[in-house]
């Protein structure tokens, strides 16, 4: 047993007072991932400060007809919000996607998108993780990595994020508003969750003692659909192989609003840019959507076991694409 002091948090500014003032702190909102990872020793806070019960459970409309989502929203809750379900399609089907039922009455928004890799290796403190010790080695490179990174990675790491969550708010050009010691601050879902380079430990770009405070959706582009579709090897309960969320506005059969991204296929959702580039503008046929995703996933690189990533990513994306088109 490895003993933790535990805060419960009256206010968003002492949470972070007190989460700063110790190192080895965590926040601690559904606990789905983060118990878990206690329990294998993967993670070992010394404070737990406990933000379940602030005021950051609301789902609120901006004035420019976006959306305000809380950290500590329930997945679930999100989910069924009519607003997301209306206007935000790819994010509710990508929630209902995540986990099992059970687990997403309970995770929170913020720490759906803290949550750190399923990587076996990483997961196993018997073994040697470059994420968990830096400098100790990835053995998923010549190991077990059916289940990981074709995009992004490096030496040093070929783990995949895990989230559905991330991945459609990333395609859906999402900002995250951060609280930290230094005052409050905006990063945008693009750039918040980080490729592993040489420092495989940081997941992203949030800074000691920050909290994550809420989610701020754009309003939708005038007559763009969108939606989130997952290859899983089961039905439920099981993560990414490939994922893909699309965001789609055609008028007069030119593509007016494209945004893509990618999941289970990098240390972070991946947003294509290069596919992006090749759709806007474009005639909405079958022929662009192929062009544009291989444009994307020509900067593949495959490890031994899971070069069938990169056709089912590109099946997915296709197919997502054509969906939309059609129902422009």
């Amino acid at each position: 047993m490895k003993p933790f002091a535990y805060l419960s948090a009256r206010s968003a500014a002492e949470a972070v007072r007190e989460g700063s003032a110790h190192p080895a702190a965590a926040f601690l909102g559904g606990g789905t991932n983060l118990v878990d990872l206690m329990k294998l020793g993967v993670e070992t806070p010394t404070l737990l400060v406990d933000i379940s019960r602030l005021p950051l459970d609301r789902v609120t409309d901006t004035d420019d007809g976006g959306l305000r989502i809380g950290a500590t929203v329930r997945n679930s809750d999100l989910a069924a919000h009519p607003a997301v379900r209306t206007r935000y399609p790819a994010l509710s089907q990508a929630l209902l996607s995540g986990a099992s039922g059970q687990l997403r009455n309970t995770a929170t928004t913020g720490g759906n998108l803290l949550q750190r890799t399923r990587c076996p290796y990483f997961q196993d403190t018997a073994k040697p993780c470059n994420k968990r010790e830096p400098g100790s080695g990835c053995p998923a490179r010549e190991g077990a990595h059916r289940d990981l990174a074709v995009l992004g990675h490096s030496e040093h790491c070929v783990a995949t994020h895990p989230s559905d969550m991330a991945v459609a708010l990333s395609a859906l050009d999402a900002t995250f508003q951060l609280h930290g010691p230094d005052g409050e601050r905006t990063v945008p879902a693009t750039e918040f969750h980080r490729l592993p380079g040489d420092t495989p430990q940081q997941d992203t770009e949030i800074r000691a003692g920050e909290l994550i405070t809420e989610v701020v959706l754009p309003p939708r582009p005038d007559g763009a659909g969108s939606l989130y579709r997952k290859a899983r090897d089961r039905a439920s309960f099981a993560f990414a192989l490939a994922s893909v969320a699309a965001v789609l506005g055609v008028r007069d059969g030119r593509i007016e609003h494209a945004a893509l991204a990618f999941g289970g296929l990098a240390h972070r959702p991946w947003r294509a840019h290069a596919a992006e580039d090749v759709l806007r503008g474009a005639p909405a046929t079958d022929e662009t959507f192929a062009r544009a995703v291989d444009a994307e996933l020509a900067a593949a690189r495959p490890l031994r076991d899971n070069a069938f990533k990169v056709g089912l990513a590109r099946n997915l994306a296709v197919g997502a694409l054509a969906e939309l088109a059609a129902d422009s």
